[in-house]
């Protein structure tokens, strides 16, 4: 019975402590991303949003109706002052009390707008910012794609290492082996066991701090993800694919997220412009009114003649013109800081052009080089090792000392490492290209 129940514990223990390690592909966390990142659930409520904008707007342009009502109590009633000769007493002043000390009020009214050039350009200017929130909403999700890839590269990288540091590991542990047992048989001097586990201690050393790195690399692509931190991942020890770029072709900025959205909020820029111009245009509504009202000594609400209170109606239709005349020079000044903002924005859009064709010459000058150095890398590492077993066989031989060995052995870590890193290089590069040619959605169907 107590055996039963120590295994129902350590199995409860194992189940909480045990955590499902999730396998990702870039694909894979690109899709998680989009879906969980915050930049990205926010440039989408933005557009949802947008729309709200738009139904704001719009009502400017619809009926506004409100019903209002008021109660008033007049503890003391003004007093005015009549010449008598309108009541047959000229030479004569007569004071009279007019109102009730009671009035209630009951009433309709309605607006419209019948021309009002703002709520017009309004309009269009709503529309505009719908389709620049869904453009930012692109541009976003190639922010996250891009950050996800580059972060995604790296914790590979940064687990190669690991992989290149566990090889180094059981080598020299092996070349430890062998220059133990020479020691023990008299062929080796203390000396040389002592400089080996010296290299073993170094190498733990190093293996933690890459250890170290790996685990903060991860921490990072999974905070870009928006994926839980504690959430343990895997990267799939696939090969990349390394080749030719498509270099010559030049790729066409104007349909870059960030020059469209540049070019949209120029155009919502030149309505904000129209918008103030409107101020130089007359304005006409219609407005209107229905409104029923009760005086009496005492509260109307439920009184009736016989208490003294007496309720009637009263109605307004009305046209409402008004014409700008004069506004001290303000409309203008706005106009003209309006077209500051319409210039400085062009300047923006040419420096983003450049800039993007920068990104792109850049791009495809790193792919040359990193491609180059990829297959240099690739023949020193394949060197290396060919160096490293000669002169592992040359030293159990008594044909090479230690520290060639030992200097053999850095020799293939540096270089293994190089390649490593050079493939890192033409990773990141081909990210930066993709993007110059609006192709980073692309990376998800891959």
């Amino acid at each position: 019975m107590k055996k039963t129940i120590l295994l129902i514990i350590l199995s409860f223990a194992l189940g909480a402590n045990a955590q499902e390690v999730k396998s990702l592909t870039l694909k894979e966390a690109i899709n998680y991303a989009l879906e969980n990142k915050a930049d990205a659930k926010k440039a989408k409520l933005k557009v949802e949003n947008s729309e709200y904008q738009i139904q704001e707007v719009r009502s400017r342009a619809l009926p506004q109706i409100s019903a209002n009502g008021n109660l008033t109590y007049n503890p003391v009633i003004q007093t005015t002052v009549i010449d008598g000769a309108g009541f047959g007493q000229p030479g004569t002043t007569i004071q009279a009390a007019f109102g009730q000390p009671w009035i209630s009020t009951a009433g309709v009214s309605l607006t419209q707008a019948i021309f009002d050039q703002t709520v017009f350009t309004g309009l269009k200017a709503a529309k505009s910012t719908r389709e620049f929130y869904q453009i930012n909403e692109q541009l976003t999700e190639e922010q996250v794609i891009e950050r996800v890839a580059n972060n995604y590269y790296q914790v590979y990288v940064q687990r190669q290492k690991l992989t290149v540091i566990d090889s180094t590991f059981k080598t020299t542990n092996k070349v430890k082996d062998i220059i133990k047992g020479q020691f023990d048989n008299g062929l080796a001097k203390k000396i040389d066991l002592d400089r080996i586990l010296v290299k073993i201690s170094n190498i733990s050393t190093q293996r933690q701090q890459v250890l170290n790195a790996v685990q903060i690399q991860e921490n990072a692509l999974k905070f870009y993800m928006g994926m839980p931190i504690e959430t343990q991942i895997e990267i799939p020890q696939t090969a990349f694919e390394v080749g030719p770029q498509a270099l010559s072709e030049v790729p066409n900025t104007s349909n870059r997220s960030e020059f469209l959205l540049l070019k949209k909020q120029e155009q919502l820029l030149t309505y904000q412009k129209k918008a103030i111009e409107a101020g130089y245009y007359p304005t006409l509504s219609l407005s209107a009114g229905y409104n029923y009202i009760g005086q009496g000594p005492q509260m109307p609400i439920g009184g009736k003649p016989a208490d003294g209170v007496y309720w009637s109606d009263f109605s307004s239709i009305g046209l409402n013109l008004k014409v700008p005349i004069f506004t001290g020079f303000g409309t203008r000044a706005k106009v003209r800081q309006a077209d500051i903002d319409l210039r400085s924005i062009k300047e923006d859009l040419v420096d983003t052009k450049l800039s993007l064709d920068l990104a792109f010459a850049n791009a495809k000058t790193q792919i040359d080089n990193s491609l180059t150095t990829i297959t240099s890398q690739k023949e020193n590492a394949q060197l290396a090792k060919e160096v490293l077993d000669n002169t592992r066989n040359n030293y159990v031989q008594g044909l090479a000392s230690l520290t060639d060995l030992l200097d053999a052995e850095n020799s293939l870590t540096e270089a293994q490492n190089n390649y490593t890193s050079a493939i890192l290089d033409y990773k990141l590069a081909e990210i930066q290209l993709i993007k110059s040619k609006g192709e980073l959605k692309t990376l998800i169907n891959n």
